[in-house]
């Protein structure tokens, strides 16, 4: 029958010592792998908040549309672009004064784009009847990318 090998005391530590950590060489591949996965995720986790604007834009949009639009049903015409957008909160004293005007407005408040800066609105609009148009992130008409004007001519 063979015996077990039985280690002496030095090189029994030895070998625990060695086991029981990770070497300079493999804490450097780990690093090297999360440098890797950084690169390929971080540019698509950035860009996420410039989208998330634009569909808050686009939302918004949408709604102070069905509001103009409300305002049409009762008043038998849009707003003019004189009176803004703030007809749709507060009832307009400039002319055309809206006979239907409703009691507690259209929009409780006007929403400002996700950018800090007040929503446009032109009528007749170049795209339509109206249009409700913020204009982007650098706050000046065109652009491209996020500096891109979004308006109820691109909201469906």
């Amino acid at each position: 029958m063979q015996q077990p090998i039985c280690r002496a005391p030095a090189e029994r530590s030895f070998r625990d010592r060695r086991d029981a950590g990770f070497s300079l060489l493999e804490l450097m591949v780990v690093v090297v792998i999360l440098s890797i996965l950084a690169l390929v995720v971080v540019p698509r986790v950035i860009d996420r908040p410039d989208q998330a604007r634009v569909a808050r834009a686009q939302s918004d949009i949408a709604a102070i549309s069905s509001a103009v639009n409300l305002y049409r049903l009762d008043n038998f015409r849009y707003p003019s672009t004189e009176q803004g957008l703030q007809a749709l909160v507060t009832k307009p004293s400039s002319e055309p004064v809206p006979p239907n005007w409703a009691t507690n407005g259209y929009m409780d408040r006007l929403p400002v784009d996700p950018w800090g800066q007040p929503y446009q609105y032109l009528e007749p609009g170049v795209h339509g009847d109206f249009d409700v148009f913020s204009y982007g992130a650098d706050g000046a008409p065109g652009g491209t990318g996020i500096d891109a004007d979004i308006g109820s001519w691109t909201t469906s």
